[in-house]
């Protein structure tokens, strides 16, 4: 391309790191104060919900560019991107990046989320979401054509049927998971993010022929969402995510009958 195009690329690589660095003093406002010995006890919406729309923006972004640059290994990716976020996010926002999840969540209960939160976090996930897809729509265009997108459909071979136990299963997966490692009274501290994003990797490659692996509203309205923009259907984000709600509510049932000890009443400590 000629040398002159490092001096682009450089100038493009500080701008990344220049809007990195306000995100990140967005995201964990008490990294400002030199006086601040530990994070607080509870971030603020703002910055809880700037992570969220960070994280499901990143995990939609990935998606995309691996469909349609035709990657040789599209989950690996998928879920890295899921699991890298997860570990800078989760201690700000619980790292949900997911309605589903967020819905599994609520309904579990024990106070995690109220729902003026749950609310505000899925409209952030489906905006970030739809963000992220205009931005892979729009990058992977080619010279002369407005947007370059993809079809949210079942596998070819496959039926609606098909796509919704794919996706009811597997997304049952994803948010037990998630209930199971990052909600309880003791999370698994140090391999959460590695455990979450590992059931990406498991559901891609064992439905993604099937219904394409979405796991996710968010990504289920990007997909079609950018696809609308490229002549495409919408509806089928919109069936998509009640196979996927599904998922998360059954994930909420079987945690609520599964972790009994979560919702025992913890003895208080004796006075002396």
């Amino acid at each position: 391309m000629g040398v002159d195009w490092c001096f682009f690329y450089t100038a493009f690589e500080f701008l990344g790191a220049a809007l990195a660095s306000f995100l990140f003093k967005f995201c964990r406002p008490e990294e400002k104060d030199p006086d601040a010995t530990e994070p607080p006890a509870e971030y603020p919406l703002g910055s809880r919900l700037m992570a969220e729309f960070l994280g499901t923006f990143f995990l939609v972004v990935t998606v995309g560019l691996n469909v349609i640059g035709g990657s040789k290994a599209p989950v690996f990716s998928i879920a890295a991107s899921l699991m890298c976020m997860i570990f800078a996010l989760g201690t700000c926002s619980g790292a949900h990046f997911n309605p589903a999840v967020t819905i599994a969540i609520l309904c579990a209960g024990r106070g995690k989320i109220s729902p003026p939160d749950a609310a505000a976090y899925i409209g952030v996930q489906l905006v970030g979401g739809m963000t992220g897809g205009m931005t892979y729509a729009r990058m992977c265009a080619s010279f002369g054509e407005a947007y370059k997108t993809f079809p949210l459909d079942p596998g070819a071979g496959y039926g609606w049927a098909e796509a919704a136990f794919a996706e009811i299963m597997f997304t049952f997966l994803l948010a037990f998971v998630v209930l199971s490692v990052a909600t309880v009274e003791s999370p698994l501290s140090e391999y959460f993010g590695l455990a979450i994003g590992s059931c990406v990797t498991a559901g891609g490659y064992a439905i993604g022929a099937v219904s394409g692996g979405s796991l996710n509203p968010a990504v289920s309205w990007a997909i079609s969402f950018s696809h609308v923009l490229g002549g495409g259907h919408f509806w089928h984000c919109l069936v998509y995510s009640v196979f996927e709600i599904i998922g998360g509510c059954l994930a909420a049932g079987v945690f609520m009958a599964t972790h009994r000890s979560e919702y025992e009443a913890k003895p208080q400590a004796e006075s002396a």
